[in-house]
């Protein structure tokens, strides 16, 4: 079972946001000489991630693209010390863990700040090293480029038809689908459900992560 990090297990920016972050990731930008103007369209400049893949699609330099990774990786560790757990997640994960799954964290955001958070909820020992994160300067290789999916598929040895994943974004849709994964939509919203549904065509929505607890706990009780 792969988990999308920032939704589906907690609300990352909950207490550190995403827009402070941004602005954050711009001044680096303009530190390191690049032009503002890059990242200042609406759905870019309030983004960390689009701000990335905006400065890589200009074609900066592996240099300043690094240095702007690293920011935004310590930014991400400063805000999974505040993250909001997902209603339900902890739950979730114990008992899959409990029940044999291989579980694995397959995210846009660090690595870095996926252990930092799993830590501090008590929760890291449920994944073990399978924590894939975004790729070190590589932005092209975010989702819904399916890499941090391959890396988890190696590492636990499952194969894509036999693995499932749990994401809350169209992005994470695509990833999936791409290798054929079996994938289960998170909408914690009307937004969310709006753009996996209807949007992306996702088959399977849970508007909370307890559905599927419950339908673990079914599916346990049949096997006795």
């Amino acid at each position: 079972m792969f988990f999308d990090f920032d939704g589906p297990v907690c609300k990352l920016f909950h207490g550190h946001r995403a827009d402070t972050i941004a602005a954050s990731l711009t001044r680096e930008l303009i530190a390191g000489g690049g032009d503002p103007t890059l990242v200042s369209a609406d759905g870019v400049k309030d983004d960390p991630l689009a701000i990335l893949i905006a400065v890589a699609d200009a074609g900066l330099g592996d240099e300043l693209i690094e240095r702007l990774e690293r920011r935004l990786g310590e930014e991400e560790v400063t805000a999974a010390a505040s993250a909001e757990p997902t209603a339900g997640a902890g739950l979730l994960i114990r008992r899959l863990d409990r029940a044999g799954y291989r579980l694995a964290v397959t995210t846009n955001n660090s690595a870095g700040a996926v252990r930092h958070y799993l830590r501090k909820e008590g929760l890291a020992r449920h994944f073990g090293t399978h924590i894939h994160g975004r790729a070190p300067a590589a932005p092209r290789l975010l989702k819904p480029h399916p890499d941090c999916l391959v890396r988890a598929l190696e590492s636990t040895g499952w194969a894509a038809a036999d693995a499932l994943m749990i994401g809350d974004s169209p992005a994470d849709l695509r990833a999936a689908s791409a290798l054929g994964m079996p994938f289960i939509g998170y909408a914690s919203d009307d937004g969310k459900l709006e753009a996996l549904g209807a949007g992306a065509g996702a088959e399977v929505i849970v508007r909370r992560l307890a559905t599927l607890t419950d339908a673990l706990n079914v599916a346990s009780a049949d096997q006795r």
